[in-house]
């Protein structure tokens, strides 16, 4: 039986990541060791991000690099509010807040390691795009 699911980011600078992941999103530290971070939400500790040394011991060599290419996203009942939270603390926006037709009001902001995280509030989809989907499956069948 799964207990916990949650990604282990590889990234230099643990005490950079953490403070951006507290600042933007209210997490709290659950762990720390020097080399290793775990971030859960305030009261849901399964809901967690953890970061660890690219070099550290317990790193694959092969894999001991800086996450790349990763969108990390995370569902908030408010994206609006983490926004305002967000510029408030400076965090870099990257992609500028907006509703999407595929049912989602989000912004993008990039942590110090570089990755990018994706602030998404579910909204209902276009119908358009709902139409859209529906020729998709129909054509996929």
């Amino acid at each position: 039986m799964i207990r916990s699911l949650f990604p282990v980011l590889c990234c230099r600078d643990l005490d950079a990541s953490r403070d951006f992941y507290r600042a933007a999103l209210g997490l709290e530290v659950v762990f720390e060791c020097g080399w290793y971070t775990v971030l859960a939400a305030p009261g849901d500790p399964s809901r967690q991000v953890a970061f660890v040394l690219p070099d550290h011991e317990s790193v694959p060599a092969p894999f001991g690099v800086d996450a790349a290419g990763v969108l990390v996203t995370v569902e908030v009942d408010d994206a609006e509010r983490v926004h305002e939270r967000a510029v408030g603390a400076d965090l870099p926006v990257v992609v500028p807040f907006r509703d999407e037709e595929f049912g989602q009001r989000h912004f993008m902001t990039r942590d110090p390691s570089g990755l990018l995280l994706d602030v998404v509030q579910t909204t209902r989809p276009t119908t358009a795009f709902l139409r859209e989907v529906a020729r998709w499956r129909r054509a996929h069948r």
